[in-house]
């Protein structure tokens, strides 16, 4: 019976050790995890934090939002696609839309005076739309480029396509295009080394035909940066040397 008192108070014992052991060992492995948790906590607050002369995004603009910030300046691009094709259809409509007034002034003068230029040079004839066997105008879709300076070309191209003969390729004797000839293509056939309506242009303008249509490609071409700038709005880092504090 005294032995059988002494086994049944010696379990409790070792029970109270085991419990105790596991006691100190979790409480050991809960410090170590906090600890571990805290220096992992401090090591990434380590490396994100900001170092010197870091340019430093704004949110929204790494979310793809309307409002962007550059220079400590909020600019609001309100809706993008409605502001990219206005800047399409108008050099700076776009940015007249947003707001941006200064840019839709430098923008509107640049382009379409370099556009004007070499449309003037070119003797009126360089911009017109025409897709045909010894006339194949791909100029026309760099140049449309100025958006609604460039359509009534389109509409022309279109009347001279109805006016031509599809068997023999050549203008009718009906043909007579809009607006005095403005921006129409000229009369078909238009053949390599042949007296036809292109030729008598370059007899007449020389080296200007060739100025005013690179002019006008040129302009087409910046206006393409002018409506990603209306799109996507200007740089979303600091642009005057300004580092934030």
């Amino acid at each position: 019976m005294a032995a059988r008192s002494r086994t049944s108070t010696s379990q409790p014992s070792h029970a109270s050790e085991r419990s105790a052991s596991g006691e100190s060992s979790s409480s050991d492995g809960s410090s170590n995890g906090g600890n571990s948790n805290k220096s992992h906590k401090a090591g990434g607050k380590a490396d994100g934090a900001k170092k010197p002369g870091q340019i430093e995004l704004s949110p929204e603009v790494l979310n793809g939002d309307s409002l962007i910030e550059v220079d400590g300046i909020e600019v609001d691009l309100k809706n993008r696609y409605l502001a990219a094709f206005l800047a399409w259809i108008v050099p700076g409509a776009g940015h007249i839309y947003q707001g941006r007034h200064s840019k839709a002034t430098l923008f509107i003068i640049s382009v379409l005076s370099i556009w004007f230029l070499g449309f003037a040079l070119g003797g009126w004839n360089v911009v017109y739309a025409s897709w045909q066997p010894g006339d194949r105008r791909w100029h026309y879709f760099l140049q449309a480029g100025v958006g609604a300076a460039a359509l009534p070309a389109l509409v022309q191209g279109d009347r001279m396509r109805r006016a031509t003969d599809p068997t023999t390729g050549r203008t009718l004797d009906s043909y007579r295009p809009l607006w005095r000839g403005f921006m129409a293509p000229p009369h078909r056939p238009v053949l390599e080394g042949e007296a036809d309506e292109v030729a008598a242009w370059y007899a007449r303008h020389g080296s200007g035909y060739e100025m005013g249509t690179w002019f006008t490609m040129i302009a087409g071409l910046l206006n393409f940066l002018v409506i990603y700038d209306a799109f996507g709005g200007p740089l979303a880092v600091p642009i005057s040397g300004k580092k934030k504090s």
